[in-house]
């Protein structure tokens, strides 16, 4: 088993930039494969940006964000990134990260997830 710690979320204003962390323990293993997520009140879970295991060479990313989210990993700090720029208010969610030995890119099958972190964007 994988447990997943986010940090790096706050609030910023239209525009600017923030970078999440997604700290993995246990199984550290660079087999799986993981996601970010995110949900806004009163709406579904979203997929943002997915990666595969091992050195995270193909990556998936919702066209929403697309040219504006960068997904990466550091298997070596057992650490998942969610580089954000350009945010919008629109992007303003609870974020998660999500991982799984099995490849679900951007559904919300993970077996893995973390406890959230808070990107709140103002106008």
């Amino acid at each position: 088993q994988v447990q997943l710690v986010e940090s790096g979320g706050g609030s910023v204003q239209s525009g600017g930039s923030l970078r999440l962390s997604c700290a993995a323990s246990g199984d550290t293993s660079s087999r799986y494969y993981m996601a970010w997520f995110r949900q806004a009140p009163g709406k579904e879970r979203e997929g943002v940006a997915s990666i595969d295991s091992g050195d995270g060479g193909l990556t998936a990313s919702a066209d929403s964000v697309k040219d504006r989210f960068t997904i990466s990993r550091d298997n070596a700090k057992n650490t998942l990134y969610l580089k954000m720029s350009n945010l919008e208010p629109e992007d303003t969610a609870m974020y998660y990260c999500a991982a799984d030995t099995i490849n679900w890119w951007l559904l919300p099958k993970y077996s893995y997830w973390g406890q959230r972190t808070q990107v709140t964007v103002s106008s």
